[in-house]
């Protein structure tokens, strides 16, 4: 499939270990590909810099094949961008940006705009400065989507958004990608990059220390059981199975094991024979997978 976003050892160094470095992925036609890390670890200036905002001190980026840099006004003519920090211009309403921001992309259907003002219940009317985050968020993802616009770069969108506009942006972005859109998010909400994304990118420091496919670990064939007996001699006895034990809890009489799909038969029947409290899978998601991933990367060394 097409590329339509493409990094390539992109590395802007700000001294003191700021900035990002060696930072290499691409994004397919019709892909949604998530960016998670904590404030600082560079997902907002990898970003600025496929909007073409910053210049690399090395490396490129590329969107439908244009270099961001070199061709940034053409790139933006199909692109639709939220940014991480929103800053209106001076105008005195939602509605005066939004018919604005309209002259700006020569629209002239303002339906679409309507039907969005209308699931995030966003008031237009009020006044700009006064507007609380939400309200700057919501109207800014209208700018954004109203448009049609065939790649969404999407910088922690739903910040400041409560939790039912937040999963009604979510359907937003769903629906979206259901028609084919290319779509570039960042977040530092796992369970929200699980909803909408193909593949996940770790960002830590600057770098990319992992790329997650999301279907293949819903679909992982490793499963997890957290398992707790009801007295001391059984949870010793069963340890002595060598199954293997991710997690121990002594105190609990309690352990966590991990096995292969093959497995779960042998284990339950295994169990028969143990007086148990309770036995309940634990579900292996994104938000776990890199916590082993960093774990790994920093060698135990520290906590994640």
């Amino acid at each position: 499939m097409e590329e339509v976003i493409k990094a390539e050892h992109l590395t802007k160094d700000y001294g003191g270990g700021r900035g990002i470095f060696d930072v290499s992925f691409f994004v397919k036609k019709g892909e949604t590909f998530g960016f998670v890390g904590t404030n600082g670890s560079g997902k907002t200036t990898t970003i600025r810099h496929i909007m073409g905002f910053i210049k690399p001190k090395r490396g490129q980026v590329f969107v439908q094949g244009l270099d961001a840099w070199k061709d940034s006004c053409k790139i933006k003519e199909n692109v639709a961008y939220i940014p991480g920090e929103i800053a209106f211009p001076d105008l005195s309403t939602g509605i005066e940006f939004l018919k604005a921001q309209a002259e700006l992309l020569k629209l002239n259907d303002m339906s679409r705009a309507d039907e969005l003002v209308k699931r995030l219940q966003l008031d237009p009317s009020a006044n700009l400065k006064r507007m609380s985050k939400g309200m700057k968020q919501k109207t800014a993802i209208v700018a954004a989507l109203m448009a049609d616009k065939d790649i969404l770069i999407l910088d922690e969108p739903t910040t400041g958004l409560d939790p039912l506009m937040r999963e009604t942006f979510l359907e937003l972005i769903l629906e979206e990608k259901k028609r084919g859109k290319t779509i570039l998010m960042s977040s530092q909400m796992f369970d929200e990059l699980e909803t909408t994304c193909d593949r996940v990118a770790l960002i830590y420091e600057g770098k990319i220390i992992d790329i997650a496919d999301v279907n293949a670990l819903k679909n992982s064939t490793i499963k997890s059981f957290k398992i707790e007996f009801l007295n001391k001699e059984d949870y010793q006895k069963f340890k002595k199975l060598k199954y293997k034990i991710v997690r121990d809890q002594e105190k609990y009489f309690q352990v966590t094991v991990e096995i292969d799909d093959g497995e779960i038969n042998k284990l339950f029947r295994s169990l028969k024979n143990y007086k148990l409290k309770f036995i309940a899978e634990v579900k292996y998601n994104l938000e776990k997978h890199f916590k082993k991933v960093l774990e790994k990367e920093l060698k135990g060394g520290q906590n994640v």
